[in-house]
């Protein structure tokens, strides 16, 4: 259990969640990152997903943000978070091209205004005119705006995709097998599809990364920020302001923490369009970190001993002591936020696939056979964890 998470009131395994849809169909391919479901269009040559996901608690601080500086950017940058939590999915599934998105924005009228409901809704249209060139075409079929402050303390951003794709297509994450290395995508730097450097949060893990690392002046200032139920000392307990320099880097806490989620979808699209059989299987590493593979994969044992070096952001979460090296990795990404499992030989493909949008890439572990059942090992810092 992931204590310095549920501490403050969320699952970062989501085991109950895991629970609750266990009898649930799996639909078309079982080991599939997300549910395939019959093609709506009666097509028995396609299948097709619908996936929903958000920005999640960053808006939290994106709110924080825009009330500290005045600045509408915030809200601007979190619609890019809350479509790439979806269109990251269904990269995994093999789907590189025809999404469909409504978004779904909730508000408290009293604090969130007009402007920043434009912010995002304009951060939308940005994010799919830049994936756009790239030959990864979102289409904007509207969506919804309640005012529930009944409900909603400030804003929350969500989004939902649709996508339709070819059987014969899609990628199954039951095939990935023993012998298999893992090539991950770094989720820091700066891509040359971004705009500034990117410390590699994505939207995941944001309510341990706000409470570790900011400090007790916006608990005082912005208690709408955080739920009543949470023990006040797990409240904003570190030791920055949003405006401090992030150790080891140029950007500010603030600015570093709210690095909008990098997408990979250029990438995955070139890998897919040149040799789409070499890719056995994809996990996208958001809610539950370097562990979400997991529950992926028929009897397989990860083993991850090359991860990349932790990034200047994750290290300061770590300094502040409340939270174990070991969740750490069940928390976050810690470094890379993509993982496609091939032969080695195919490794090279696909490291020089990012190496071509200037993400970093590398093989940070291996398959192999676990007939017990799905296991995770972490080697790390002269350190192995064991999930």
């Amino acid at each position: 259990m992931s204590d310095a998470y549920m501490s403050r009131g969320v699952s970062a395994s989501k085991d109950e969640v895991h629970r609750a849809i266990s009898n649930l169909e799996k639909g078309e391919f079982g080991g599939a990152f997300c549910k395939l479901i019959p093609d709506p269009c009666g097509d028995a040559n396609w299948v097709a997903a619908m996936h929903a996901d958000g920005a999640g608690t960053k808006s939290s601080l994106a709110y924080i943000k825009a009330k500290e500086t005045g600045s509408y950017q915030p809200f601007f940058d979190i619609a890019q978070d809350s479509m790439v939590m979806n269109l990251d999915d269904l990269l995994c599934v093999g789907a590189i091209e025809g999404f469909v998105m409504s978004n779904t924005i909730g508000r408290n009228a009293h604090r969130v205004d007009g402007n920043a409901i434009k912010a995002v809704i304009d951060g939308y249209s940005a994010f799919a005119e830049n994936m756009k060139q790239f030959g990864v075409n979102i289409t904007l079929s509207g969506g919804e705006t309640a005012d529930v402050g009944d409900l909603v303390a400030t804003i929350i951003a969500d989004s939902t995709f649709f996508v339709r794709i070819l059987r014969s297509d899609v990628i199954n994450c039951d095939n990935i097998k023993a012998g298999d290395v893992i090539v991950g995508l770094s989720s820091t730097g700066k891509a040359s599809y971004e705009t500034r450097y990117n410390a590699g949060m994505g939207s995941n893990g944001l309510t341990a990364a706000r409470h570790l690392l900011l400090c007790d002046y916006y608990a005082e200032k912005y208690p709408e920020t955080y739920s009543p139920t949470i023990d006040r000392s797990k409240v904003y307990c570190g030791k920055y302001r949003i405006e401090d320099i992030l150790p080891g880097t140029e950007v500010t806490v603030g600015d570093a923490i709210l690095s909008p989620t990098r997408t990979y979808a250029p990438i995955i699209r070139d890998i897919l369009t040149q040799k789409r059989e070499a890719v056995h299987g994809m996990i996208h590493c958001t809610g539950g970190g370097q562990v979400k593979c997991r529950n992926f994969g028929i009897n397989m044992h990860y083993i991850k001993d090359n991860l990349f070096e932790v990034p200047p952001l994750f290290a300061a979460i770590a300094e502040n002591g409340d939270i174990s090296e070991r969740e750490m990795y069940q928390d976050f990404n810690m470094g890379h936020r993509m993982e496609i499992y091939c032969s080695e030989e195919d490794a090279a493909l696909m490291i020089k696939a990012a190496a071509k949008y200037n993400v970093d890439a590398k093989i940070i572990g291996y398959t192999e056979a676990s007939p017990d059942g799905n296991r995770v090992t972490v080697k790390a810092n002269g350190k192995t964890f064991e999930y």
